[in-house]
């Protein structure tokens, strides 16, 4: 069965997005650091994304309007409104929960959730994530859209941690 990673940033303050859904602070502590935080060897990993249509559209019109980041992956966009499937680029209406359960069966790499909330809180509640990969950025927002809002409680086991940049990467897997 194929393993589900969320790997995703956040804020001190447990914040992925601001109160008007922005990411500009995401970062470490030094402007201009190259470093990437671990993302190009987990990409290594995975050969499927899932993603809510929020951050989808985020990515297409703010932080990538012309280079679509996952050429190379699966990408799953859920949403309730109709879209063209697009090269590697599917768009489903249904519940996150119904199409990991799905994905898991079929064979392949590890699958990312990308985000957001919505997505991530329906695979929580269905205590359907593997790992948590999670990066803290040395900032607080103060207010904004949180990670975590459901009420489980999901017994984890820190697997690794490493710093840079001021930036605190954690990997947790579930316990037995």
């Amino acid at each position: 069965m194929r393993k589900t990673i969320l790997f995703i940033a956040l804020s001190l303050d447990g914040y992925i997005a601001d109160a008007k859904g922005g990411v500009d602070w995401l970062g470490g502590q030094e402007a201009g650091y190259a470093g990437d935080y671990g993302y190009s060897e987990f990409l290594k990993e995975i050969d499927t994304v899932i993603m809510g249509y929020t951050t989808y559209h985020q990515l297409t019109t703010e932080l990538a309007p012309d280079n679509w980041p996952y050429p190379n992956y699966d990408t799953f966009v859920l949403t309730h409104q109709p879209h063209p499937d697009q090269a590697r680029i599917f768009f489903k209406d249904e519940a996150a929960t119904d199409l990991i359960q799905e994905l898991r069966q079929q064979p392949g790499e590890a699958i990312w959730i990308s985000g957001g909330a919505n997505v991530v809180n329906q695979l929580v509640e269905a205590d359907l994530i593997d790992e948590f990969h999670v990066s803290i950025m040395p900032t607080i927002i103060g207010q904004g859209v949180r990670l975590f809002n459901q009420p489980t409680t999901i017994p984890l086991k820190l697997i690794s941690t490493s710093s840079d940049n001021g930036v605190i990467d954690c990997v947790y897997r579930r316990r037995n």
